[in-house]
């Protein structure tokens, strides 16, 4: 006959001991829910970087939208938009202006929260993209039928370069989100409707393309290449001049976070590059949604060293725009 074996008492605490380091390991969290995991993790939260932040559809309507200094981990200012609105591109100008556009328009108001230039949307024409350049001109682009790409005066009102642009239908609200004008006087634009990004010189001509599936994001790096955010497919691609990927983030590289969609992307100057994960507010009661990750900033090896869930902190709302204040 034979005889069990009988598993002495310390036997059974190393048992028990061997199962609760596996179900902390890194493999065994992977499997849980992305979001409760990232919620254990140490964060410097609203201390990492001093930033000027807004999201698009804050809550169940697009009224009192708002956007927030905050500065040495706390919030030092906040502006609610005074009318129906959703903000797109923000920008704090050197001379301590707030620059951004609001879908029906694009504005610019002083820290004491007077708005001190106006600009409003032809007919149904939406504005996403209001982008400083210098103090006196902003590039916007009309998304409408035809859409432009303008070059605006601020002082004078006058409209310095206006060009057609290309568009996939006639849902003004789908065409184009953040495109730039470079430091080359060229127009980098997102085609979120086609799906590709595009670059055009002063005269229309198309002189650079990529494929880039729902971009929502586009910006010109130091070094020439282009950093692109793709909106609910939820990558961050930089694109070198030859139209090859170099460097790529997608769900896999961040397993600890769940991704919803990736909106604004920023290069920092120390290499970081931190993304935005929006999350519409009004989903932020549901279950696989608490917790979820605003912001995130990783180094070039993928590695997370920042992560920002408003929801736990002053309730920020979503995160659609953000610029790190250096």
């Amino acid at each position: 006959m034979k005889m069990r074996k009988v598993i002495p008492a310390n036997g059974w605490l190393q048992i028990q001991l061997a199962f609760l380091i596996f179900i902390a390991s890194p493999s065994f969290s992977q499997q849980k829910d992305s979001i409760l995991t990232a919620r254990k993790w140490p964060t410097s939260g609203l201390n990492q970087h001093d930033f000027l932040y807004a999201g698009e559809w804050q809550g169940s309507s697009f009224k009192d939208q708002k956007m927030f200094i905050v500065k040495h981990g706390k919030v030092v200012w906040e502006y609610s938009m005074p009318e129906d609105g959703e903000y797109g591109d923000i920008a704090l100008l050197p001379n301590g202006h707030i620059l951004f556009s609001r879908k029906t328009g694009a504005s610019e108001i002083t820290m004491d929260k007077k708005i001190v230039w106006n600009y409003k949307a032809e007919n149904n024409a939406e504005i996403h993209v209001c982008q400083p350049v210098g103090l006196d001109k902003v590039f916007i682009v009309m998304n409408a039928v035809p859409a432009k790409a303008i070059i605006l005066n601020k002082v004078t009102g006058k409209v310095e370069k206006e060009l057609i642009l290309p568009t996939g239908g006639t849902n003004p609200h789908v065409m184009f989100r953040r495109c730039r004008f470079t430091a080359a006087g060229t127009f980098l634009v997102g085609h979120l409707d086609m799906n590709k990004v595009s670059e055009y010189d002063s005269t229309g001509k198309e002189i650079w393309s990529v494929p880039a599936p729902s971009v929502w994001s586009v910006s010109r790096l130091e070094n020439g290449n282009t950093l692109v955010g793709g909106n609910q497919h939820c990558y961050v691609r930089e694109f070198n001049k030859a139209g090859n990927i170099v460097w790529e983030l997608t769900q896999k590289d961040v397993p600890e976070i769940k991704l919803f969609n990736i909106q604004e992307v920023v290069r920092l100057k120390n290499g970081n590059t931190v993304i935005s994960n929006w999350c519409a507010g009004t989903l932020k009661n549901k279950e696989d949604q608490k917790g979820t990750v605003q912001f995130f900033e990783v180094t070039k090896d993928k590695k997370i060293v920042w992560i920002l869930s408003s929801w736990d902190h002053p309730d920020l709302g979503p995160a659609s725009a953000i610029q790190i204040l250096e």
